[in-house]
């Protein structure tokens, strides 16, 4: 089967790619607008970049209206947000922050989700993640013809929980089990496989 993207509606390609490019992680993206209202959302279409410049990825799209979401607005107003990581123990709440809310209200009080200073200057993680970026704007990329507007955002910190990191041989090992999406689904990474020896 080939599919010809070019007859296909711009949902139809969300579907096929959503279910296709997996697993995808989850980029929970806390920023704080200009009042200092706080705004936490998920996002999937989100990928490391680079590691130099050390770098992500994510498209955010515009509200039913047209306007931008207010992540996107966040990020291009103060230049800056935090990304943690999804595990298990935060599904439901991550899940749940994706419903849609009058900009004055933050997830964060609507859900009851908790919520932590760890880097003076950036908005907060979210409480018990295993880890977290904190990131700047880099570049803005203007998609022709897109509605969603990738950012690339400079990895400035991360943080990352005590309870996932060990050493192992001089380096830090960092084990969590992430929540990632599946289409319309979460999925959890099943078993790890370590790869053949390459011959010589």
């Amino acid at each position: 089967m080939l599919i010809d993207y070019q007859t296909k509606t711009v949902s139809e390609r969300y579907h096929l790619m959503a279910q296709t490019i997996i697993p995808r992680p989850i980029a929970w993206i806390v920023t704080r607008d200009e009042e200092g209202i706080i705004n936490v959302a998920p996002f999937s279409y989100f990928m490391a970049l680079s590691s130099e410049p050390p770098t992500l990825i994510v498209s955010i799209g515009h509200k039913p209206d047209g306007t931008p979401k207010d992540t996107l607005q966040n990020i291009r107003n103060t230049k800056k947000c935090t990304i943690c990581l999804v595990d298990e123990a935060h599904l439901e709440p991550m899940h749940f922050s994706s419903k849609p809310l009058d900009h004055e209200v933050s997830e964060a009080e609507f859900f009851d989700i908790a919520l932590e200073e760890k880097l003076e200057g950036f908005p907060p993680i979210v409480r018990d993640v295993p880890a977290a970026f904190f990131c700047t704007l880099h570049t803005e990329v203007d998609l022709q013809g897109s509605k969603t507007i990738p950012l690339v955002l400079r990895i400035e910190q991360e943080y990352l929980d005590d309870r996932c990191v060990t050493t192992e041989k001089g380096h830090l090992k960092i084990d969590f089990k992430p929540v990632a999406r599946i289409s319309r689904e979460y999925a959890l990474l099943g078993k790890k496989i370590t790869p053949p020896q390459i011959p010589s």
